[in-house]
This record gives C-alpha cells, structure tokens and sequence, in this order.
C-alpha cells in the first residue's frame, strides 16, 4: 500500500546482462517507471548506466524522455570495504539527468530496500495522476455510417 493506494509492481531483473538488450519493447513502454541499479563495488556496472538508461529511453520511447521517472539504486553498500564508487560520484550522475531519485541499498542485508522500491512506487503513482491532467476529457464526435444507397453510387468505397 502506498498512501491508501493498492500497488502492484512487475519487476524485471535483467542483471545487467547484454542478452536483455532485446526485450521486446511492449515490456518497455508499457513501463511507469525505471529502475536502474549498480554495483558500489564495480566501477564497471556504474560506467554502464548511461547505456542501460539510453537503451530504456529508445524502446520506451516515451512522450518526455526528460521527465521520464528513473530511479537509481546503488546496491552492495553491505560491503563498504571494497567500495569502488562513491556516492557524491552516483548523486552528481542523478543530479545531471533530471534529479534521478538515488538510494544505496543493500539487497544481501535489507538496508533501504523497501525505502528505494516505495519511493519508486510513489513516482509511478505521481505520473499516472499527472497524466489524468494531461489528457482531460473531451468531446469526441460520431459519425453515423452513410446509407446503402450512398454507398453504392459512391462506387462502394469504404468510408474507414
């Protein structure tokens, strides 16, 4: 539940792998949010965000891409010692693509993994209501279908 509101959330884990580049792109666009996640103790996986966000944008094609809602996770932060990106470098990379949400987690050990997935929730709650305003209501007019007379001296062409 979040804020009173049912919430069902469909996940996929691509871990990253090249072989989830080519997910059909229904699975994209039907999305409401995307989360991006890395490994704190692999400059590797944070190099590879840029790419893993601009391949979402492509096949999401969504109708902003710069208000799109992304959030970041840095997980592993359970293992400090081997560290290998900071989290100033992780915000400053979420502050330069329109303030991304950040949170480090740490899956193995639960830390703030259920903070970072109700905030996600949270920004696909907030577009869905943005769009209701986006999109009010308006009048749509109905043609009725021309009589069969019509259509036979018009040469029965289709009126689609």
């Amino acid at each position: 539940m979040i804020d009173d509101r049912v919430v069902t959330m469909q996940i996929w884990d691509t871990a990253g792998q090249e072989r989830y580049k080519s997910l059909n792109a229904g699975y994209y666009r039907a999305a409401d949010c995307c989360v991006l996640v890395y490994d704190v103790t692999s400059s590797t996986s944070f190099q590879s965000l840029d790419m893993w966000r601009d391949e979402f944008l492509i096949h999401a094609n969504p109708r902003d891409p710069e208000s799109f809602p992304f959030v970041l996770l840095g997980n592993k932060i359970d293992e400090e010692t081997n560290r290998a990106v900071s989290s100033r470098r992780a915000q400053n990379w979420c502050e330069s693509r329109s303030d991304m949400l950040y949170y480090e987690v740490s899956a193995k050990e639960a830390i703030n993994v259920e903070e970072g997935f109700k905030a996600i929730a949270r920004n696909a709650l907030q577009r869905d209501s943005q769009d209701v305003h986006n999109f009010p209501e308006f009048p749509v007019q109905i043609l009725s279908k021309p009589d069969k007379d019509q259509t036979r001296r018009e040469g029965n062409r289709c009126n689609c």
